[in-house]
C-alpha cells in the first residue's frame, strides 16, 4: 500500500537478520487477474489485490505471510485468504494480526515463536523507528501533493521523491534524522509558481483505494497534471492517531453515529475541506465498501450545504481507467468554470 513496504521491509530485516525478506511485488494487471480469479466475486478490491499479491510472492518462495486489518470487514478476511491460498496447494505459515490479535503482546509472542532473538525493548525501539520514519514520509508526501502542480521545473518533486525512497532502502538507521532534514530542505527549495487562488481539491474515502496509486488510477498525479492543489489527509500517520472522536466532531450535523471503518473520517474531512473553501471533493472507494456507501448521503449533504461539488468514484477490478480519466477531466473542467465565472480557461 503506497510506499510503506520500504519501511516495513527494513523493519523485518532488522528483526529477522537471517531471513530473506520478500517485499510484495508492485501491483500489475497480472496481480488483479490472479486476485479476481481466486476471490469471491463480490468481495472488495483490496481483498483481491491482497490475494493476487500473496500468490505472486508465494511463487517467489515466501513461506511466511502476514496480514492485518481493524476497522471494517477486512479485519475478518485473514482466515478466508489463508483458506483460499491453502486450497490452491500453497504451503506457508499465515500470521493474522486482526481485531483482538492486533497488539504488541501478540506481535512479540509471534516474533519469539518465529525464532526472533531481540528483547521486547529492542522490538519497541524498532517499531518506534518505523513509526517515526512513516510520519516523516507522510509529511513529505503531503507537501508534495499540494505543490507538485506548480513546480517550475517539470518532474522536480517526482525526482526528489524517487531519490528519497532509494535512500530509505540504504541509509543506516542512525543517519535517518539527517536524511529527513536533508530532504525537507530540498523539498522546501523546489521553485514554485503558485497562483494566488489555485484550484483546490480534497480527496476522501476508503484508505487502501486512496493510499495505493495503482488502486486509485494515479488520481493524485492526474489532478496535479490538471493544475490542481491536491490534499489527502488519509495516511498511516492519520490511521495510527486517535482520530475517531475528532472525525465525529468534524462531521457534527451530518452523522449521529459511526458508519464504520473510515466513513466518519470521509465525512469529517469533507466538511473541513468545505469550510476551508476548497473548490471540489473526490470521494474514492472500493466497489461495495459498506462504510463508504453509508457515508455517501452525508457527503451529498455537505455538498449541498456548502455548495461544493463532490465526485464519487468507485473502483474495482473491472473499472475502466479510461472511464475514470474521462469523469475526472470533466469534473476538473466543471470546477474551473465555476471558479472562473462560467469561463473555461
Amino acid at each position: 500500500m503506497g510506499n510503506y513496504p520500504i519501511l516495513i521491509e527494513r523493519v523485518l530485516a532488522m528483526l529477522f537478520p537471517e531471513a530473506e525478506i520478500l517485499p510484495p511485488p508492485p501491483f500489475t494487471e497480472k496481480t488483479l487477474e490472479l486476485g479476481s480469479r481466486y476471490s469471491p466475486e463480490n468481495v472488495c478490491s483490496p481483498f483481491k489485490f491482497n490475494i493476487g499479491n500473496f500468490i505472486e510472492v508465494l511463487e517467489q518462495g515466501a513461506n511466511v505471510l502476514t496480514q492485518t486489518g481493524l476497522g471494517c470487514i477486512f479485519g475478518y478476511y485473514g482466515e478466508i485468504q489463508e483458506r483460499i491460498l491453502k486450497d490452491l496447494g500453497y504451503s506457508f505459515s499465515f500470521l493474522c494480526f486482526s481485531r483482538g490479535r492486533a497488539s504488541m503482546h501478540t506481535a512479540f509472542k509471534t516474533y519469539k515463536e518465529l525464532g526472533g532473538s531481540q528483547s521486547f525493548n529492542n522490538l519497541a525501539k524498532t517499531v518506534f523507528y518505523a513509526i517515526t520514519s512513516m510520519r516523516a514520509l507522510d509529511r513529505f508526501e503531503y507537501q508534495m501533493r499540494e505543490n507538485m502542480a506548480f513546480e517550475t521545473c517539470a518532474g522536480a518533486h517526482k525526482d526528489l521523491h524517487s531519490k528519497l525512497l532509494a535512500d530509505l532502502r540504504e541509509v543506516p538507521l542512525t543517519r535517518l534524522p539527517l536524511l529527513w532534514r536533508h530532504y525537507r530542505r530540498k523539498l522546501n527549495n523546489i521553485a514554485l509558481n503558485m497562483p494566488i487562488n489555485p484550484l483546490r481539491v480534497g480527496l476522501v474515502g476508503e484508505l487502501f483505494t486512496l493510499m495505493e496509486p495503482y488502486a486509485s488510477f494515479n488520481l493524485e498525479r492526474e489532478l496535479a497534471k490538471a493544475g490542481c492543489l491536491v490534499s489527502r489527509k488519509m495516511s498511516a500517520t492519520f490511521l495510527l492517531s486517535p482520530h475517531s472522536r475528532k472525525s465525529m466532531a468534524a462531521a457534527r450535523g451530518y452523522l449521529s453515529r459511526l458508519p464504520g471503518a473510515n466513513g466518519a473520517d470521509s465525512v469529517g474531512q469533507a466538511a473541513t475541506y468545505a469550510k476551508q473553501g476548497y473548490d471540489g471533493l473526490i470521494h474514492l472507494k472500493s466497489f461495495g465498501c459498506t462504510p463508504e456507501l453509508n457515508a455517501i448521503p452525508a457527503l451529498d449533504r455537505v455538498s449541498r450545504d456548502h455548495g461544493i461539488p463532490v465526485l464519487h468514484l468507485s473502483s474495482d477490478t473491472h473499472t475502466s481507467e479510461t472511464g475514470v480519466q474521462t469523469r475526472l477531466e470533466a469534473f476538473v473542467d466543471m470546477l474551473r468554470m465555476r471558479k472562473n465565472g462560467g469561463v473555461l480557461c
